[in-house]
């Protein structure tokens, strides 16, 4: 069984009286100890897919339209508030793209990660200061008695980071989602951040979620990848198979403009257009504007996969039109 399957999840948001669909019946798994990446572009639907699995959409306009979310075998879009909430931050927690705005200014970071402890686990005031103690050992905070009493803006921008995960990891969830957890961060604090990912997943053997606009990260830290675009998944594999034969055409635009070391080139290859709006109209297939190998048939006909992870294209890499 699956730790986590989402099964044609749906996502709207009600916007002048009408619910606008931003998410359109992805599906996908991650098993225990598994790691799953999901790329695209900014408002491809990647954060709002997160934020849905962890039931942060309530009391927002954004609503979950169809689909199911099952997490150790339950549908837990059907759970009460409070059984739903009782599951965040114990068995299921997420990493936040920006620390600066997740955590609190006003407060000390060892309160911060004391208050994850204490509304989950029945324990003394001094067990749950050790256990603040050991998640800034954990993540490689130095001088924890120290910092534990520094307040967010006293700390750079990896170590607040570093902060973040010992949040998520207070009470060594089964399922971890980090939500482009290194853009903000330069490319040697980046690695070190991913690092300590790939080795507190395999200490505590969590499940990963990573969510990321870099596929060099994303190579680095998942066994599978699914791309998205435009509220759908357009293209899944394992991640050596995905890069060694990409078949979607996005696929094959977004790996083409990453820059190659060995090569001195003026300009890379982009792709051309602009990322669709969210809930915009599209007739045919939502990527055809932008598709050097468009067709007649791709502007008025949408692909539709008949079997789980097949590539949502009408013509995949090798297939003639």
């Amino acid at each position: 069984m699956a730790l986590l399957e989402v099964d044609k999840l749906s996502v709207a948001i009600m916007a002048e009286g009408r619910l606008v669909p931003v998410v359109r019946e992805i599906s996908f798994e991650v098993s225990e100890s598994g790691s799953l990446g999901i790329v695209g572009e900014s408002g491809c639907g990647k954060s709002l897919t997160a934020l849905a699995i962890m039931g942060l959409t309530d009391g927002t306009p954004v609503r979950i339209a169809g689909g199911a979310i099952r997490f150790e075998g339950r549908d837990i879009t059907r759970l009460a508030g409070r059984e739903r909430r009782r599951l965040m931050g114990e068995r299921m927690a997420m990493i936040f793209q920006e620390p600066m705005t997740s955590l609190n200014p006003v407060y000390r970071i060892g309160d911060q990660i004391a208050e994850a402890v204490a509304q989950h686990r029945k324990v003394s005031r001094q067990d749950v200061r050790n256990r603040v103690l050991e998640l800034l050992r954990l993540v490689r905070i130095p001088e924890p008695e120290n910092r534990q009493s520094a307040y967010p803006h006293q700390l750079s921008g990896g170590m607040r980071q570093r902060v973040m995960i010992a949040i998520a990891l207070a009470c060594e969830p089964a399922l971890l989602i980090a939500d482009e957890p290194t853009t903000a961060l330069d490319a040697t604090v980046q690695l070190q951040i991913l690092d300590l990912l790939k080795e507190l997943q395999d200490r505590i053997g969590m499940g990963l979620v990573l969510i990321s606009h870099d596929f060099g990260v994303i190579a680095e830290t998942c066994e599978s990848v699914a791309v998205m675009y435009h509220g759908r998944i357009v293209e899944a594999a394992a991640t050596e198979v995905l890069f060694a034969a990409p078949q979607h055409p996005y696929t094959l635009g977004l790996m083409d403009s990453i820059p190659n070391p060995d090569e001195d080139v003026d300009d890379l290859p982009t792709i051309p257009g602009r990322v669709p709006r969210a809930g915009e109209a599209i007739v045919g297939c939502a990527f055809h504007p932008r598709c050097p190998q468009a067709t007649p048939r791709c502007r008025m006909e949408e692909p539709v996969a008949s079997v789980p992870g097949e590539v949502l294209c009408h013509y995949p890499r090798g297939a003639a039109p």
